[in-house]
């Protein structure tokens, strides 16, 4: 999470992704664990930047292991300004590692990849150019799976967007007993 974080993007999706089992943990992208949301909202992240750095090796990347990226203003901004986290994501992903992003993330975070060639992909409207830009196809859509690549639209679809992440790490019918749990 970067100051200025899309609060409900970051922690409904968290909240759905413990739901399907998976240990989500918020990383603030600083050395503070309070960050504040693009509306106010002050979140307590489990770990700072470097506490993470410390504690994950990113050694052996599977499809399973996700970085996540809210959106919001300027929170993204932030995001892919960070040019230490921008190179640990292209290596993630490079890796297998799935990246998943949503709002206007996957169009200045995952724009970043060096190649989107025949991606399809969807974020919030208006921020798609550089990620169109780089091959990668827009959809209007509230959330889509393209491989190791998951977008979600905006702050409406986090939900969902959490459920993509759910049914590609831990399978379609876990994400199934999520959404019918969730009432969806």
């Amino acid at each position: 999470m970067a100051e200025g974080f899309e609060e409900t993007e970051a922690i409904a999706t968290w909240d759905v992704l413990r739901r399907g089992g998976i240990e989500a943990t918020m990383v603030s992208i600083t050395e503070s664990r309070m960050v504040t949301g693009a509306h106010g909202l002050p979140v307590e992240a489990a770990m700072t930047r470097s506490e993470f750095e410390d504690a994950v090796c990113l050694e052996g990347t599977t499809a399973e292991d996700a970085m996540v990226f809210p959106g919001g203003m300027p929170g993204t901004r932030n995001l892919a300004a960070d040019e230490a986290l921008m190179s640990m994501m292209i290596r993630h992903y490079e890796e297998g590692g799935t990246v998943a992003a949503i709002c206007a993330a996957p169009g200045y975070v995952v724009s970043q990849l060096p190649s989107l060639e025949g991606k399809v992909f969807t974020c919030f409207d208006g921020c798609e150019a550089a990620t169109v830009a780089k091959g990668a196809e827009y959809v209007k859509v509230p959330a889509v799976t393209d491989g190791n690549l998951i977008t979600g639209r905006g702050p409406g679809c986090a939900v969902e967007f959490g459920l993509q992440i759910v049914s590609h790490i831990m399978g379609e019918e876990v994400g199934a007993r999520v959404r019918s749990g969730l009432m969806l």
